[in-house]
């Protein structure tokens, strides 16, 4: 499943804009996943409010975690950190060649950093699994609930090719090929990366579904396998969808490195640099929201103290800063507070 979601992806690409000719289309095809990152990255940075502390269900009183939930939960933070930490050696390379060749591993690095986070946060509320597909499904359903921020609240619902965008009131404008300067054009760049991406799934779905003779959709008048897909019969399959949000369009990153598709981006003529520095930026925002749920929930001083034991290699680093920067001061003024109500 996981391969033909893989190919899936690459073939979207020429999907999202047409080249217009055989020189543009060694280049637009990376650009426009560039405008795609950048454009997430401008959105939750021009974006106000995008702390936890409004969010009602942050503050809702959680289960308390047993010692089983939080080693695991350790570990899957230690995986998504060590990950962080390899992202962010390639940066400080500084080497646009360097980083024009280290696609071929910062771009999964920057979806597993993120896909581990979210698992840690998941494990807090009950959710234990490794299956890619489960938790996307059960990270959109997070997001629906409002238990992020607002500048990612965002989400794409709806059967095939009749898809609705939500919490992006400027999503439906067509976007162009440069990068965004203007919120306007960012809202506009997700809303397509969310269309296509959900475009994506339910073919991936569809394939998955009518490969197998058991689930397969078959004609009503003669009982043979459909070839071709109708309204009707794409509404058989949307609940396997679930929400397409911002945890999918990461998921994007998920190239094979031995694919040829890789070399397409590597000879592209972009800006690495600044694609580089989107999706850091991106994972960090990402997984200091994570960090900030597994803290309030682990309790702020049991896990300041995990981190000041970590491996030599994130001593000092950015998890400190975040849990200096972010969790502390959300979580000092009502520490008491989540202690009592978890007690309770």
């Amino acid at each position: 499943m996981k391969e033909r979601e893989e190919e899936n992806v690459v073939a979207l690409y020429a999907e999202e804009q047409q080249p217009e000719s055989q020189e543009w289309q060694k280049s637009i095809p990376a650009q426009v996943f560039l405008n795609y990152f950048f454009a997430i990255n401008y959105h939750i940075k021009n974006t106000s409010g995008n702390g936890l502390e409004q969010l009602a269900f942050f503050r809702e009183v959680k289960p308390e975690l047993t010692e089983k939930d939080t080693e695991a939960v350790k570990r899957l933070l230690l995986n998504s950190w060590s990950t962080e930490y390899a992202l962010r050696a390639t940066a400080e390379l500084g080497d646009e060649a360097y980083m024009r060749n280290a696609l071929h591993w910062t771009f999964p690095q920057a979806y597993y950093t993120v896909f581990a986070g979210l698992q840690a946060f998941l494990r807090t509320r009950g959710v234990n699994t490794n299956n890619d597909a489960l938790v996307l499904r059960e990270a959109g359903r997070l997001v629906v609930k409002n238990a992020y921020p607002h500048a990612i609240s965002f989400y794409a619902s709806g059967h095939y090719d009749d898809f609705n965008v939500h919490r992006l009131p400027l999503a439906h404008y067509k976007p162009g090929l440069q990068i965004a300067g203007k919120e306007l054009e960012a809202q506009a760049q997700i809303g397509q990366f969310l269309r296509t991406t959900r475009r994506m799934k339910a073919k991936a779905v569809r394939q998955f579904v009518q490969g197998n003779a058991a689930t397969a959709i078959r004609s009503s008048k003669t009982g043979e396998i459909l070839q071709k897909f109708g309204p009707q019969h794409w509404q058989q399959l949307t609940w396997r969808i679930g929400y397409t949000t911002l945890f999918d369009l990461m998921a994007r990153l998920r190239i094979s490195s031995s694919h040829r598709e890789i070399e397409r981006f590597v000879q592209a003529e972009i800006d690495f640099k600044l694609f580089h520095e989107s999706l850091l930026e991106i994972v960090s925002y990402l997984n200091g929201i994570h960090e900030c749920y597994v803290a309030q929930a682990m309790g702020l001083q049991q896990y300041e103290a995990f981190v000041q034991e970590l491996p030599k290699h994130l001593q000092n680093s950015f998890v400190a800063a975040r849990l200096k920067e972010q969790i502390k001061p959300l979580l000092l003024p009502g520490e008491e507070d989540y202690q009592l109500g978890a007690a309770a």
